[in-house]
């Protein structure tokens, strides 16, 4: 379960975060929608600390940490809570000098400290996963961009985190790239993998979401299942942003 408890973060006088509170079950998939600027990744990015809020909570899977000014966390306190959460990003960041498989089993050889033979074949079982079994000893710049994807998700899956984030992960990809990637997501969610997922894929969030979280100014404005945010909301600044999103595709 991931609980997060009146997070707020500032990057000098914007406040970016205003005191969030949000609760996802273990076992969940929660999409987080929204304009831009409004907060969204931010709040990903505080869930596995690459962004350290100023205030607030969050508790995710065993682990709590409070933030305060008075708070300096450890390095190896860092490291434990980071190891719950796996990260895809809008632009893959795979290594470029490492093949596929090697590029899913470095996470587990340098941070996870499992054998060369252990990662590699927990590499090889999470590529065939993604369906890139022939394309294991392919480099970054030998594969598409929804190949590449495909690597990370592989990547962070080859973690073993209790929480998969992803942030807007097709963004990056051609249009006709897009739906190998959300094909992977939509599996991951059936076995009940708990995800908090950054997208701008409405048709996508009303698929797989089990909760939807609409963001904007640095608050949750709403939030609910699929149905009743996309279907039966009232809230007008919910419907304004829908509509656009409507309007533009």
């Amino acid at each position: 379960m991931i609980h997060i408890d009146n997070l707020h973060k500032s990057f000098g006088q914007l406040e970016v975060l205003k005191g969030i509170d949000l609760t996802i079950p273990t076992g969940k998939t929660a999409v987080i929608i929204g304009p831009s600027g409004s907060g969204k990744t931010t709040l990903l990015r505080c869930l596995n600390l690459l962004e350290m809020p100023n205030q607030g909570s969050i508790k995710l899977a065993e682990q709590s940490i409070n933030f305060d000014q008075n708070h300096k966390m450890k390095a190896k306190e860092l490291v434990s809570f980071r190891k719950n959460t796996g990260m895809v990003f809008q632009n893959y960041n795979l290594f470029p000098h490492l093949t596929a498989i090697e590029n899913v089993m470095e996470g587990q050889t340098t941070v996870l400290k499992r054998s060369k033979s252990e990662a590699e074949t927990k590499a090889r079982t999470l590529l065939d996963k993604v369906g890139l079994r022939e394309r294991a000893e392919m480099y970054p710049h030998q594969l598409s961009g929804g190949q590449q994807q495909r690597v990370g998700i592989a990547r962070a899956m080859a973690m073993d985190p209790k929480v998969l984030l992803f942030d807007e992960p097709t963004s990056a990809l051609d249009p006709e790239l897009v739906g190998e990637v959300l094909k992977v997501m939509k599996d991951l969610s059936k076995e009940n993998m708990t995800m908090v997922i950054v997208t701008h894929e409405m048709n996508f969030a009303k698929d797989v979401a089990d909760q939807v979280i609409f963001m904007d100014q640095g608050v949750i404005v709403e939030k609910g299942t699929p149905e009743e945010v996309f279907e039966n909301t009232e809230n007008q600044r919910t419907l304004q942003f829908l509509n656009k999103v409507a309007a533009r595709s």
